[in-house]
């Protein structure tokens, strides 16, 4: 998944790290080939291209007689461009993770990008495909898709034809393809190398953005502030590029929505995400709508907390003046998870131990490495991989049990296939958002102390909010640089009034946003390399707390239909994976159902005063 920004190599084995943290692992991706000199990637390939190439030569342009021959003998067509999806899957999984472990490094950015200038050559092979599926007979296909062999693929079936009306010639549809790679491809990449080149200066450290990040939830005010301050004067001398790479991403994809004819700014992630817009808009009116009586309710109590009329935007995910400076070591951080997991459904603690066992995850924090947390599926023939940057916060136990959630739920999808293991957004952070509900209710039930449990409920609260609020506040913030920018270039100083207009309504009075912090939009990847992925979380977080009530309130079936749900990867639509839980998310009252379990959370935090 992309990175979570909520403020989402090196050889098999553990790494010396901070003596309080133990060793922290880095994962080895052996598991899909040796090193980036291996012939075994050279040799794999090479056989993609000339295979792409031979099942181009062997079907292009004879699709519908082929459907004409039968069901069952298209359905093999379909698999050998499945077998060859799995390929492509594997070797550019294994050279974006390379690139991630230190996108700083010229061998790795040259490896990754070579990799990705063939892998686009052998998809422009293969682009005819799904182009003709979509030119075949309505009636024909339903047709064969009824029974036998063609029945099995189906749900991608029908996702293909969704995307119909969008469609191009197939000679503009190979222009976009092979563009990319100079175009979103190499801005994605300018910002990444951008990004992690940073260092922020405080006091005698020069800093990358993870730890700097990480200082702003510091226990001593003055190290927050100086936090704070470094991060506005580093991004504020690197704004001219970053303002330069949305301005051009944004444009970009403009041009991309005339030509293939989308009404709204979003629909092409609405599109891709299977879902309505209109249950999307459902969500985001009643977000903020919920703005008073969730983040400037909280916001407005913290502020009591701390003896202040307001907080300073650096204070805003800061631990409370009781909050004890508890640092959870790897091995703390894995048994927490794994034993909460496990309290659910073995299964699922089970599947999360191999991540640990395997060697399938990279945690310290390094120069150069990718800022965040994600997990990715590479490819059903393989498995998953996770990367976190790990520093021992309560926060990043929730984020790494985020992450094994998603890695959990890559496994059990994977044995749907290459086409159809990809789970839309929609459902995409159920598991995720799940596995960090499971994680910090047993750290809940542990909590003897009240002040113990009253900080650890406010970091929950605070966790949803960014979750939530924010992530809805970011989507905003996208619409509207999305819509002015159809009027002409911004500027770095509207972007940032922009940003500020978005903060200032989601946080509210209680937060000062001081000088500087105009410059925070800049190191959001999401605008990059997902434009409109960020109300996933919104969703996830908001779905999560309605199935979660389900879960409290009917234990029996409930984690079989879970693990059903979780399962189906992308071979079914949300509404039928949530019918079984009496769960419909167009329904508006649906989101009312997620936002009240914050407000009862903070109800909750008002009664501790």
């Amino acid at each position: 998944m992309p990175p979570r920004n909520l403020h989402s190599h090196a050889p098999a084995g553990a790494v010396a790290a901070a003596p309080d943290l133990g060793p922290l692992p880095e994962w080895s991706l052996a598991d899909l080939y040796p090193s980036l000199d291996s012939p075994v990637f050279a040799a794999d390939l090479a056989r993609a291209s000339q295979e792409a190439r031979a099942f181009a030569a062997a079907h292009k342009g004879r699709l519908a007689g082929l459907l004409a021959q039968g069901g069952d003998l298209f359905a093999l067509v379909v698999k050998e461009y499945e077998v060859l999806q799995d390929q492509m899957g594997r070797l550019m999984s294994f050279a974006s993770l390379t690139y991630a472990g230190d996108t700083t490094d010229p061998t790795r950015a040259k490896f990754y990008g070579d990799a990705s200038e063939k892998v686009t050559e052998i998809v422009g092979d293969l682009l005819f495909f799904e182009l003709e599926i979509n030119r075949l007979d309505d009636a024909a296909l339903d047709a064969a898709m009824a029974g036998g062999a063609l029945a099995h693929y189906r749900p991608w079936l029908e996702d293909i034809r969704k995307e119909k009306p969008h469609q191009l010639a197939d000679e503009i549809e190979q222009l976009f393809l092979e563009k990319s790679v100079t175009g979103v491809g190499a801005w994605n990449r300018l910002f990444d190398e951008t990004v992690a080149s940073l260092r922020f200066e405080i006091d005698d450290e020069s800093l990358t953005l993870e730890p700097t990040l990480a200082r702003m939830s510091d226990p001593d005010p003055a190290k927050r502030e100086a936090a704070a301050k470094a991060l506005a004067k580093t991004f504020g001398e690197n704004l001219r590029v970053f303002t330069l790479i949305l301005n051009t991403l944004a444009k970009d994809k403009e041009i991309s929505d005339r030509w293939r004819k989308f009404a709204d700014i979003a629909d092409s992630r609405h599109l891709a995400n299977r879902v309505e817009r209109e249950t999307v808009e459902a969500m985001v009116q009643a977000v903020t709508e919920s703005f008073p009586n969730l983040s400037h309710r909280y916001y407005k109590l913290k502020s009591r907390w701390f003896g202040k009329d307001k907080l300073a935007h650096w204070d805003r995910n800061a631990p409370l003046p009781t909050s004890s400076n508890r640092a959870f070591t790897w091995n703390q951080a894995r048994d927490t998870i794994l034993g909460a997991y496990a309290g659910f459904a073995p299964e699922m603690a089970e599947i999360a131990q191999r991540f640990f066992d395997g060697g399938w995850i990279d945690a310290p924090v390094r120069p150069g490495k990718s800022s965040g947390a994600f997990a990715h599926p590479t490819t059903p023939s393989a498995h998953p991989y996770v990367l976190v940057n790990y520093q021992g916060k309560p926060r990043d136990v929730m984020t790494l049990a985020h992450e094994l959630g998603h890695g959990v739920h890559q496994v059990l999808a994977a044995p749907n296939g290459a086409l159809m293991a990809p789970t839309p957004l929609t459902l995409a952070e159920t598991a995720s958002v799940f596995g960090e509900m499971l994680t910090f209710r047993a750290l809940l039930a542990s909590a003897t102390a009240s002040a113990e449990r009253k900080a650890m409920l406010a970091s929950k609260v605070e966790d949803m909010l960014n979750t939530v609020v924010r992530q809805i506040a970011f989507y905003k913030f996208e619409r509207l640089i999305h819509t002015e920018r159809r009027n002409g270039e911004l500027t770095s100083e509207q972007i940032s009034a922009l940003w500020m207009s978005v903060q200032s309504e989601s946080l509210g009075p209680a937060i000062d946003l001081g000088p500087g912090y105009e410059t925070y939009w800049a190191y959001i990847g999401h605008f990059i390399h997902a434009p409109f992925y960020v109300y996933a979380y919104a969703f996830g977080d908001c779905l999560v707390n309605s199935l979660y009530g389900v879960y409290e309130n009917a234990h029996e079936g409930f984690v079989e239909r879970y693990f059903a749900l979780l399962s189906a990867g992308g071979s079914k639509p949300y509404g039928e994976l949530l019918k079984p839980f009496g769960l419909d998310a167009r329904d508006p009252k649906f989101w009312s159902i997620g936002l009240s379990l914050i407000e009862r959370m903070i109800a909750e935090l008002e009664t501790m005063e």
